[in-house]
């Protein structure tokens, strides 16, 4: 029976760190299945998702805790891959404004109220084209319930997209 581990990884940017990630999970067994991982203010974080036999779990839970005297920090989670989550529909969200704290607060605010799930989000601050102010991009991925209106979403956030000072787009 194979295990899913979802893991969690952070340490000081230096070159070889995904090298040695994937050996440890490798002489452990482990197959690297999906991952996200970025460096951000000069740590290289990121998250990933790996299949190991059970038999070989503790192990390489183990391996990846040790690696922190290296330099990288290893958090691994348990995940029930085979539950089965309720019908939903997926849609994406892309929006750009220029930057000010509480963008993600308002905008995740506006989704959970509709029960919309973050399948996945990425932002950025890039210099404008125009000028040398910042301007905050973001697009998500989003599920949400079978049968809600996706127009009451566009609704709820083109009633904080002004006040954000943001644009909004919505794409099924």
């Amino acid at each position: 029976m194979m295990t899913s581990l979802v893991l969690t990884v952070i340490g000081p940017d230096k070159p070889g760190l995904v090298e040695m990630l994937a050996q440890t999970i490798t002489c452990n067994k482990g197959n690297w299945l999906e991952s996200g991982m970025s460096r951000l203010a000069g740590k290289f974080a990121g998250i990933l998702i790996t299949e190991v036999p059970e038999d070989n779990c503790q192990a390489l839970i183990d391996a990846l805790h040790n690696l922190e005297s290296q330099g990288l920090k290893v958090t691994a989670e348990r995940s029930d891959a085979g539950t089965t989550s309720e019908a939903s529909q997926s849609f994406t969200l892309e929006l750009v404004g220029h930057d000010k704290p509480g963008i993600v607060r308002d905008i995740s605010s506006a989704l959970a109220k509709r029960s919309v799930n973050v399948e996945r989000l990425s932002t950025e601050l890039v210099s404008g084209s125009m000028s040398a102010e910042l301007l905050f991009k973001a697009t998500a991925e989003l599920m949400a319930p079978e049968g809600l209106d996706l127009d009451l979403i566009q609704e709820d956030l083109e009633a904080i997209a002004s006040d954000l000072m943001v644009d909004i787009t919505l794409n099924t």
